[in-house]
């Protein structure tokens, strides 16, 4: 089994970022937090209204335009993260030289990530069919969540194996798995643990400059303001758990 700190990758993220603090954040607020905002504003309010309560049979239709800027944010995203990941784990590296990089190797995460998600729906459709049969039509939600978040944890380093190695979407797959056998539970924590302290601080920023934003110009500014400032805030956030898995990746390859 590889060796992962938790505590060493924190200690160690702190100082890499109060270094290269120049060279993250303006990456990460260009290719993770402007596509969210843009995907954000493009979302029906329909849509976000039934995400928060998702029922079967109920969901509203999605717009063509939204799907496409779906489909581009998440790859616009994800070549942020892969130029984030090469900048974290090689050390010297350009911000041109990470996004030359994250160029050449999203094909690669493009075809692992499809693969998985196949991987995600044969789970789903094997265990939610009978589960239908036998709890409700509340069993499909429940199986999605805990399939995708198991694979998603066990696959936590896959970007990292991807930007890399040069290994195909399969064997980054099988890369990817082995680092993490043994250390499922510890991430999961630190997945979980980092997605709350991002949703606070996202929504305390939304609600400080949100609120005066429309003291100065309305409802819209306040939207729009509070939306910028939460999708900042939580990019920081994010920076910080790309460093810490840049770290812990290098840990369990040398481990």
């Amino acid at each position: 089994m590889t060796t992962m700190s938790i505590g060493k990758a924190w200690e160690e993220a702190l100082v890499f970022i109060s270094r290269e603090a120049a060279l993250l954040f303006p990456v990460a607020l260009l290719f993770i937090a402007l596509p969210g905002l843009v995907l954000q504003e493009l979302t029906p309010p329909e849509l976000a209204a039934w995400s928060l309560a998702p029922q079967a049979g109920t969901m509203p239709n999605v717009p063509p335009s939204y799907a496409i800027g779906l489909m581009l944010s998440v790859i616009l995203m994800w070549f942020g993260s892969l130029a984030l990941f090469a900048l974290a784990s090689r050390p010297g590296i350009s911000v041109a030289e990470a996004l030359r990089l994250s160029l050449v190797r999203l094909p690669v995460l493009l075809g692992a990530s499809l693969l998985a998600g196949g991987f995600v729906l044969l789970a789903v459709l094997l265990l939610a069919i009978p589960l239908m049969l036998l709890v409700g039509p509340a069993a499909p939600f429940a199986v999605i969540i805990l399939v995708a978040g198991f694979m998603g944890t066990r696959l936590i380093l896959l970007n990292l194996v991807v930007v890399d190695g040069t290994e195909g979407a399969t064997g980054s797959i099988r890369h990817a798995w082995k680092l993490t056998k043994g250390h499922f539970w510890r991430l999961l924590g630190l997945l979980i643990i980092l997605t709350l302290i991002s949703a606070i601080a996202a929504s305390a920023a939304q609600a400080v400059f949100g609120v005066l934003a429309g003291l100065v110009g309305g409802a819209s500014a306040a939207k729009f303001i509070g939306g910028l400032a939460a999708a900042a805030a939580s990019t920081v956030i994010q920076v910080y758990l790309l460093v810490m898995l840049a770290r812990l990746y290098r840990q369990a390859e040398a481990g």
